[in-house]
């Protein structure tokens, strides 16, 4: 099953953030509990509709790394994988 985003909206898996300690031990994101706010652009809609029937073009595109606001995301869980849904207009920037 494929998840194919409507509007403005935006498929994002999210970057795990794993830490090392200094003695070498790797703490992976999980043990925060914390919501992610970076992640990869899996899927993207085709963009908000305008008033005159065209849309607009959407700013980011499939493969782009991003940082979004922390507690806008939908949680969606598609065949054991975690995704997140978010709008576009909640991606704060494009890591380059």
């Amino acid at each position: 099953m494929q998840l194919h985003p409507l509007s403005d909206r935006l498929v994002v898996k999210p970057l795990s953030k794993e830490e090392v300690t200094a003695s070498g031990i790797i703490l992976p994101d999980t043990v925060e509990k914390e919501r992610p706010e970076q992640g990869e652009v899996i899927a993207a809609g085709p963009g908000r509709l305008l008033e005159n029937g065209m849309r607009a073009e959407m700013s980011v595109k499939v493969g782009d790394k991003v940082v979004f606001k922390k507690y806008s995301p939908d949680e969606v869980k598609v065949e054991k994988e975690e995704y997140l849904v978010i709008s576009e207009s909640d991606v704060l920037a494009v890591i380059a």
